[in-house]
């Protein structure tokens, strides 16, 4: 049975060298994937951050089970004691058209970062977790220096990520932060150590829980300590579908990722094959942003931990003093497809996933950031890797495509001959001019490599 390695693929070099550190320091694969999103919401503030919520996808290699874990947010509301004013719509401009977005305190959900890592840690971790926190405390003491990829994004979302205490953070002197310049948040360090000595709970019912709601409702919020105090992370059911002889096993996620995967034809040959990947693509919805990353984690045991976790674009309110910035997800349209009744989970697109290949072992580990793009992102990843026989690194690098009503969007360096077939079937082609971070941020780990997404400025390193 060829085996995948141990490493670890995420979006920034200071996460991925978190990860690889706590693997070589005799760390499970969910000790390396908790190390590295709290690295992430150091390092990678313009996508995720304490102050949001995830997803957590684990193989055990031993017994062959797969568990799906669901921290993301929840709604407001359970106290009863405060109706929300109303939210701050602000205008994030994404090739060249304006995009609305609401944020402030009344955007809020309950967040799960926090009580998520701590539960995959709990079932699944052999360091001890003040060790496996402290990494990114020592980062959030130096601060990290912003990827160019990062800056693309923060320049489209700085309308949200730059306002209100965001401002002297990410545009300070009114300059927004270049690429290759140090980001850095004054307090998370704070934050982190009490994170690491307290646990999750000191941000749901220790002293940090008033800060939080207080810093909601001075914004206009209706987050109270009871929606913190009943916050629990749930499993959530596993999904299975067949792909080239493979098993794909995910979350059920709002853009039906498995779904999709079961719908693709039985003839994955190129190019004949885009017309019908098209149609199991197509998406019926708007192209928002989505501001989300993601980390995958092989360890020497054969077990994957996968994480994506997100603030969509950030609230604009910041916990004084512990530099972490809230989520807007009661902002984000898209996702609002229940009623929002207090308590209750919200949707979500983010799928982390792991493959199994026909020999009964692991193939790939692998998530994506990018909202709507998610799905969009990973089943031209695993059609890369199991169908066209790529490395992961290509798999990962190689041009999309997104498909929304009857529009192909297409990056550049497409197959030409692929799209002309997607010309002749009826659909409208939209030919971008480059590979964009639109396209989704895939990170994976598998036996044919390890990579992060050039498009997010992504880090895969194998040990």
């Amino acid at each position: 049975m060829t085996s995948v390695a141990a490493g670890v693929a995420a979006s920034h070099p200071a996460t991925a060298r978190t990860g690889v550190r706590i693997l070589q320091a005799g760390g499970s694969a969910a000790d390396a994937a908790v190390g590295a999103v709290l690295a992430c919401c150091v390092a990678e503030t313009v996508y995720t951050g304490l102050g949001g919520g995830g997803f957590a996808t684990y193989f055990e290699a031993d017994t062959g089970e797969v568990t799906c874990l669901d921290f993301f947010v929840s709604v407001p509301g359970l106290d009863g004691d405060r109706k929300a004013e109303p939210m701050v719509s602000v205008d994030v401009f994404f090739g060249g058209l304006p995009q609305t977005y609401s944020i402030g305190g009344a955007s809020v959900a309950v967040p799960g970062v926090p009580a998520g890592l701590g539960e995959v840690h709990r079932r699944w971790g052999r360091l001890p977790w003040a060790e496996v926190v402290a990494p990114a405390a020592g980062l959030a003491r130096t601060g990290v220096l912003l990827p160019a990829a990062h800056a693309r994004t923060l320049e489209s979302c700085a309308p949200a990520l730059a306002y209100g205490a965001g401002a002297e953070l990410y545009q300070p002197g009114g300059r927004l932060l270049q690429g290759d310049e140090l980001l850095f948040h004054p307090g998370l360090a704070t934050a982190m150590d009490a994170l690491g000595e307290q646990g999750p709970d000191v941000f749901y019912t220790g002293e940090y829980a008033d800060v939080l709601v207080g810093a909601v409702r001075d914004a206009g919020g209706s987050l109270g300590p009871a929606d913190l105090a009943s916050y629990r992370v749930v499993s959530t059911d596993v999904d299975r579908a067949m792909l080239a002889g493979h098993r794909v096993y995910a979350r059920h996620d709002l853009n039906r990722t498995i779904d999709t995967i079961a719908a693709l034809p039985d003839d994955l040959s190129r190019p004949k094959r885009a017309p019908a990947v098209a149609t199991a693509l197509r998406n019926r919805g708007t192209q928002r942003l989505g501001d989300t990353t993601n980390v995958s984690v092989v360890d020497a045991d054969g077990n994957a931990c996968v994480i994506t976790t997100t603030l969509g674009l950030g609230a604009g309110v910041w916990l004084p003093g512990l530099g972490i910035n809230l989520n807007s997800m009661l902002g984000e349209g898209e996702l609002l497809t229940e009623e929002l009744v207090p308590g209750r989970r919200m949707a979500s697109y983010m799928c982390p996933l792991v493959v199994i290949a026909p020999d009964g072992g692991l193939a790939v580990a692998a998530g994506s950031a990018g909202a709507s793009r998610i799905r969009t992102a990973l089943v031209d990843t695993l059609l890369g890797l199991l169908v066209d026989d790529l490395t992961v690194p290509e798999a990962i690098a190689r041009p999309r495509y997104h498909v929304v009503e009857e529009t192909v969007h297409a990056e550049a360096g497409c197959p030409p001959e692929e799209l002309a077939a997607l010309t002749d079937a009826g659909w409208q082609v939209v030919e971008w001019p480059e590979l964009n971070h639109y396209f989704g941020g895939v990170t994976a780990v598998g036996r044919a490599g390890a990579a992060g997404d050039p498009r997010r400025g992504g880090v895969g390193i194998l040990l």
